[in-house]
């Protein structure tokens, strides 16, 4: 392992494609191998033993087949239930997931809504992040987990994604101002929840702070790739190399979009 040793990212499944596009985006030299874990998605609804033992499993992937100098956990449950124990039996650094909390908290003023799986939102990691903001009172948590699955599988029934979301939205009674995307898979709806709240709420997510915050850890430990080509990627998926495609059209859609100039 060293500085030009590729980057390892994993997620339950394909939103952590999201992280992966904005490492690409922060550090473009930098080779990447993403490794999607579809085929025992989604996190959130199982145990934290069990969150834990198959993050671990991929780190080892990562670290003995794929020889990576660093691990991101594009996850947010993976995150609140593993990274912790993995920092613990790792040597190279682990980046953890971080809702946008405190993004959201500065850019409203209203109610600020954070939509996460069940494990996350219950986890202590996250409620200790809540409850260090004076306004924590703002902020209302709303479990998801169906979204989910919607992203790793019906993404092309659009009438069923947007009822979905609204089954989970409409339970707010409040006015919301932001809504924060407490899951990396959530990214992918981000135009159907903007559409639904015509758009005029603020959405926030933790990618942009998750890739700034490996480069920071990768330049302090002079990790950092100095070629000046553009770095591959590799993407992997536990289920089926369908999920390896979906996985390019998911990633070819944030650059489109990106294009696009989208919000």
């Amino acid at each position: 392992m060293n500085n030009k040793s590729k980057i390892g990212v994993f997620d339950s499944g394909l939103g952590g494609i999201s992280v992966l596009y904005e490492i690409h985006k922060v550090m473009p030299n930098e080779s990447i191998v993403y490794f999607g874990d579809s085929g025992n998605a989604p996190y959130g609804v199982k145990t934290k033993d069990e969150v834990v033992e198959l993050s671990r499993r991929i780190c080892d992937h990562l670290i003995e087949a794929e020889d990576v100098k660093a691990i991101v956990i594009a996850c947010n449950t993976a995150t609140s239930a593993a990274v912790d124990i993995l920092r613990s039996q790792y040597s190279i650094p682990i980046i953890g997931m971080e809702p946008a909390i405190k993004p959201a908290i500065v850019g409203t003023e209203g109610v600020i809504v954070v939509l996460a799986t069940e494990m996350t939102l219950k986890e202590e990691k996250f409620n200790k992040l809540l409850y260090s903001f004076e306004e924590a009172h703002r902020i209302i948590k709303l479990p998801a987990p169906n979204l989910v699955d919607i992203v790793e599988n019906h993404m092309d029934d659009v009438e069923y994604v947007k009822q979905s979301i609204s089954s989970y939205l409409d339970q707010i009674e409040a006015h919301v101002e932001g809504i924060v995307l407490g899951c990396t898979h959530f990214i992918f709806l981000k135009d159907f929840i903007d559409e639904y709240y015509d758009h005029k709420v603020e959405i926030f997510d933790g990618n942009f702070g998750t890739a700034s915050q490996l480069k920071n850890v990768l330049h302090t430990l002079a990790l950092l790739n100095d070629e000046t080509f553009e770095g591959a990627i590799s993407l992997l998926n536990s289920k089926d190399n369908h999920f390896v495609e979906k996985s390019k059209d998911m990633y070819q859609y944030l650059r489109k979009r990106a294009q696009d100039g989208s919000k």
